[in-house]
């Protein structure tokens, strides 16, 4: 399948996330109330903290090894029983380990009905299997599939969730969600590979890239999940949902971008394979394009309209969430070309060691961080420790890129976005201040955006891979509504 046609499903997948969220987090804020919300997050981070454990780096080398062979049936057939049964190890071992915490930490009591029901999902994970179909490039199936059960989760959450006392009902439809994925794809696999018993010994050669990949993700769980755990434990369920509600906004917003990357990753794992340099430069530098064009609107107009967001997004009771969003919203910039540098280039490059320093960088920064800020200053503290972490990895990925890739390029791009979008900032600031009603200035101010951000982009900017994707909205366009016309990508 053409890389095009992959970002574009891959683009159509998450901004159907974006949309669903919308759709759901609104109604589920305000029926559940932002204690209640603050409880499930909770118990989902921990969820998501064993997860991690149990995938130990799979999904990320899954995508690599996949990618290598999947031109051998034979050879395919054996990486992916060798990646499957070591998942299996690690999942059944980290589950027993899961199920023996909720029982002996006093501080998961209050939690472990919820608890109990998440760790179904630890288990389902497993059979998700997402890193084949990411592997073999095939988003289409990818696409529909979470299309149709995103629709069913939707569907259940506004006909099941009708009171604050529904929030274990809400938070058993979203492991529903994995149950579903993990059936469904496991069915599907069947389709492309074949199921061997593997002894434990053909499985050692994937135990160094998976250390340091997993203990990577581990270490960058360190800024991220663990923050909401640390945050829930000092200062309780309300502040983790005024956090969780900030960085799910921004999240949301980033994870457009995050499908870009995803998609990447195994193209850029052939190129460098291959020691193209100069496509390989090329495509990152493309990659840094699509990210400023996207991010620099999305953040300017998120710091001024936080307010607006968060009272669309959750409503009045989660006001404590607008700053940390204003705090966490530069992010968007900064872990998009993190993403970049580590998934697109260190990663597929095979550079596991850098890869595993850098997340132990951050994982020393955040801890320091979350000890010294969030005591104090509870959400606050956390949107701020994960704001400095994030740069603090950044650059350090910066330097591991340039130290392993003589060829690589800082995306000089970067300062001509500052320019032409600073006037836009000032445009804001002016809005601002006009005695406009609360949503006609953010009706005006999303227009302005929007407008501004097309002309200077197009225009201004000349930003490249902005113009190739709206002539290909525009031609497909043309192509959906022409008649007795066959579509091309068909």
């Amino acid at each position: 399948m053409g890389l095009k046609k992959n970002i574009l499903y891959s683009s159509f997948l998450t901004t159907s996330l974006y949309i669903f969220q919308f759709i759901t987090y609104p109604y589920v804020a305000r029926v559940l109330g932002v204690t209640n919300i603050g409880i499930c997050n909770f118990a989902q981070s921990i969820v998501q903290y064993f997860t991690l454990f149990s995938m130990l780096g799979i999904s990320a080398l899954g995508v690599r090894e996949i990618a290598k062979n999947k031109g051998d049936r034979r050879k395919l057939n054996e990486t992916f029983s060798q990646l499957f049964s070591l998942n299996a190890i690690f999942t059944l071992s980290v589950l027993a380990i899961y199920v023996l915490s909720i029982e002996i930490v006093p501080q998961f009591a209050p939690y472990k009905k919820l608890l109990y029901i998440g760790g179904i999902q630890l288990f389902f994970n497993l059979f998700v299997v997402e890193w084949l179909f990411r592997g073999l490039e095939n988003f289409k199936y990818i696409t529909v599939r979470t299309m149709l059960i995103r629709i069913a989760y939707v569907a259940s959450v506004f006909l099941l969730v009708r009171s604050s006392d529904d929030y274990v009902v809400y938070y058993t439809i979203s492991v529903g969600m994995i149950v579903a994925n993990g059936v469904v794809n496991w069915i599907y696999a069947k389709k492309y590979v074949k199921l061997f018993f593997q002894p434990l010994l053909k499985l050692t050669h994937f135990l160094k890239p998976i250390f340091y990949l997993g203990a990577q993700i581990l270490l960058t769980s360190v800024y991220t999940t663990f923050n909401v755990v640390y945050l829930g434990m000092m200062c309780g369920d309300t502040q983790v949902g005024y956090y969780t509600t900030a960085t799910k906004i921004e999240n949301i917003i980033l994870a457009l971008y995050s499908s870009f990357t995803m998609v990447m990753m195994p193209r850029m794992s052939s190129l460098l394979a291959s020691n193209d340099k100069k496509s390989a430069n090329a495509m990152l530098q493309k990659s840094m394009e699509l990210l400023f064009a996207f991010v620099f609107p999305c953040i300017i107009f998120a710091e001024f309209y936080a307010e607006h967001i968060v009272y669309l997004v959750a409503g009045a009771e989660f006001e404590g969430a607008v700053l940390p969003m204003q705090i966490v919203t530069p992010a968007m910039l900064i872990v998009g070309m993190e993403q970049i540098l580590i998934v697109q280039f260190l990663m597929p490059g095979q550079n596991d060691r850098e890869v595993f320093i850098n997340s132990v960088i951050g994982a020393v920064c955040s801890l320091i961080l979350n000890v010294l800020f969030v005591s104090k200053l509870q959400s606050i503290g956390s949107s701020i420790v994960w704001l400095v972490c994030e740069l603090v990895v950044l650059g350090s990925a910066l330097y591991f890129a340039k130290k392993k890739y003589s060829y690589f390029v800082f995306p000089k791009q970067i300062y001509a976005h500052i320019l032409y979008f600073a006037p836009l900032t000032v445009v804001m600031h002016f809005m601002s201040i006009q005695n406009l009603t609360f949503w006609s200035a953010f009706i005006v101010g999303f227009a302005l955006t929007i407008v501004y951000s097309h002309f200077v982009l197009k225009y201004g900017i000349k930003n490249q891979v902005y113009i190739e994707i709206m002539s290909i909205i525009k031609k497909e366009l043309k192509t959906g509504s022409a008649p007795n016309k066959t579509n091309r990508y068909n």
